[in-house]
């Protein structure tokens, strides 16, 4: 199938060759219009074959009416809307999740994914297939997987009330803004059920209730039991229980850790969360969708066990994001066919549980631009989850960090019930929230042992290597003044001592006074940190075997015609800088006596060149041989 064929569908085929649906299939699988094949429950066929089979059996048709069959359907870019996305736009059928829901009969189900990994539109087609509602919405299910699974599911369309929250755009920077922002939608929702204001059922205090959810008057205490009343409201009024749907649950949640208010908005949001689902007769179930789970002694203690679905698990592992055949399916109907490895190289490399996942958001985007490969998913957030690991940067974590920008694999201890003031803590929390945030994926099937979960992670594709080489020289450039990157790449490559030492004392001067007191460790993790920029031309590698000890730091040239280089540092307390120059001659005379060089000859690179730098506070001192 090249890139050049034009295909349709088969409402289209039968409207052109004037015959039914059902023949048009029929004409498909005996093989009778060439090169047409199956896209989920429709056929795709070649415009090609239709004129061919047109003039064998004398169907004429307009130039009008062939033109408008290459009307290909948009794609859905930042609409999650189910009625709207599988109406109007080349929709990729998930439905299959709410024949899943139904069967495991879970209480509450969370599900942990990605930004941008179609968890809004997962819970608006949860929304859209369960909710009663006076129109008639099984007319948006009936051409979809789920309507083949039977009458078992067909009859759980349309039979509950909902209620539908998504917390995704709370995102300021006080408790007192994001109070009142969580006040506004869940008064949103509350506006949603007018039934309620009518209802004959309903007691004077309930309205009173929705009165003054209305006018703002509600205390914080009742504002935390808002969810709880709503779905008894709801389920007193409609004689039903009540399916509660929560998307983004913990914006709020990193929000408060990264603004300073983490106690306020986790007090609350376990009061109010709890309310809803946690011992509620009025619940039928309910499902919450976030990037991280907060750990149950902060948020999720006592409610009703839920369900929590990682990016680990096998199950519901082909319901966020794109699989393999759904992308070919969808190349194929763009004519993009051809350029599956570009799609490939820039989008796909995740694995949830046992299936190889494609971010979404950026194979959209990539089909919507006409074919242009760029890091799409790197301009929907700030990644500010990378640059708070930055600031907490160890001698370990930068190395990790160095290997997955060149390519490599990382082992880890997996913490999958992480808090965000605990995120920095050490490398297996660290390493476990940017898995579940989507900038790294698992190399293999993770192995469960009687002490914890191990895992060898990677990065999925070019689109996050990208995100990293970014974020990282970004962070680096919003600490200090001037370019220091550029700064220390010259230094480097001119083997200047001089220019070095200038650069990283400027570094450290702009820096928080908590330099003063660092140990050796942290000016380690922070030269590693620095010389990340040099990734494209150096393997970097610290704290490794070579000669009769360990070196620092050691540069690897990837084109021999560049040095290699050896780093070793020393630290010493502020009272004792006047021995800065002693130490930095100390550590480069350590590299020679240690014969640190003895790895990089092995790798046939002789013309190496030995630092030793000495810090004392934001002092530096900077020794080069060659």
């Amino acid at each position: 199938m090249g890139s050049n064929i034009e295909y349709i569908g088969t409402a289209e085929a039968a409207r052109l060759l004037q015959m039914t649906g059902r023949r048009v299939v029929g004409l498909c699988s005996e093989g009778k219009l060439s090169g047409a094949f199956r896209s989920g429950r429709n056929w795709k066929i070649p415009v090609d074959s239709i004129k061919q089979y047109m003039k064998d059996t004398g169907i004429g048709v307009s130039e009008e009416s062939k033109e408008d069959v290459r009307n290909l359907l948009p794609v859905a870019i930042g609409n999650t809307s189910y009625i709207e996305v599988s109406s109007e736009c080349y929709y990729v059928d998930k439905t299959l999740l709410i024949r899943d829901l139904i069967d495991d009969h879970n209480m509450v189900t969370l599900f942990t994914r990605p930004r941008r990994f179609g968890k809004t539109l997962a819970i608006n087609t949860i929304k859209t297939f369960f909710e009663k509602t006076e129109d008639d919405t099984s007319r948006y299910f009936t051409d979809r997987n789920i309507w083949l699974c039977g009458e078992k599911y067909r009859a759980m369309q349309g039979i509950y009330p909902v209620v539908m929250l998504t917390f995704k755009d709370v995102k300021y920077n006080t408790w007192e803004e994001s109070m009142e922002a969580i006040r506004l939608v869940v008064k949103d929702e509350y506006k949603r059920h007018p039934e309620l204001l009518t209802s004959t059922v309903l007691d004077a205090d309930a309205k009173n209730y929705i009165d003054r959810m209305e006018k703002g008057t509600l205390s914080g205490v009742e504002l935390q039991r808002s969810l709880l009343n709503l779905t008894h409201m709801l389920s007193v009024h409609h004689g039903s229980k009540v399916v509660i749907l929560v998307d983004e649950y913990d914006t709020p949640i990193q929000q408060g850790y990264s603004r300073g208010f983490y106690k306020e908005v986790i007090s609350f949001m376990r009061n109010f969360l709890s309310g809803g689902l946690k011992d509620n007769t009025d619940l039928a179930f309910g499902v919450l969708t976030g990037i991280m789970r907060v750990s149950k002694e902060n948020l999720f203690s006592g409610l009703n066990n839920p369900m929590v679905n990682t990016v680990l698990d096998d199950k519901y592992s082909e319901y966020f994001g794109f699989t393999e055949d759904e992308v070919r399916e969808m190349a194929a109907y763009y004519n993009r066919t051809e350029e599956m490895d570009e799609i490939r190289f820039w989008y796909d490399g995740y694995h949830f549980g046992n299936t190889e996942i494609y971010n979404p958001w950026s194979v959209t985007n990539y089909f919507a631009s006409g074919g242009q490969a760029k890091p799409f998913w790197a301009n929907t957030s700030d990644n500010e989850i990378i640059r708070e690991i930055l600031t907490g940067l160890t001698p370990e974590i930068a190395d990790d960090l160095a290997k997955v920008m060149q390519g490599e694999e990382i082992h880890a201890s997996l913490d999958m019930e992480v808090v965000y003031p605990r995120m920095t803590d050490g490398n297996d929390t660290i390493f476990s929230f940017l898995l579940l945030a989507g900038y790294l994926t698992p190399a293999g099937k993770p192995e469960e042992t009687e002490i914890g979960t191990f895992a060898s992670l990677r990065l999925p594709n070019a689109e996050i290597k990208r995100i990293y080489n970014t974020e990282i020289l970004s962070w680096i450039r919003t600490q200090k003044q001037g370019n220091i990157i550029s700064e220390i790449e010259k230094a480097v490559y001119l083997s200047d001592a001089k220019r070095l030492q200038e650069a990283l004392r400027k570094y450290m001067i702009t820096c928080i006074s908590f330099y003063d007191g660092a140990a050796e460790g942290f000016y380690h993790g922070m030269v590693l940190g620095l010389v990340a920029s040099l990734s494209s031309k150096y393997y970097i590698r610290s704290n490794r075997e070579s000669g009769e000890g360990r070196f620092d730091l050691q540069l690897e040239p990837k084109d021999k015609v560049l040095p290699g280089i050896l780093m070793e540092f020393k630290a010493i307390p502020i009272s004792d800088k006047d021995k800065l120059s002693e130490l930095a001659e100390e550590a480069l005379v350590q590299t020679e006596d240690k014969n640190y060089r003895r790895d990089l000859e092995d790798r046939g690179i002789s013309d190496i060149v030995r630092y030793g730098i000495a810090f004392s506070g934001k002092n530096v001192e900077v020794r080069i041989e060659r």
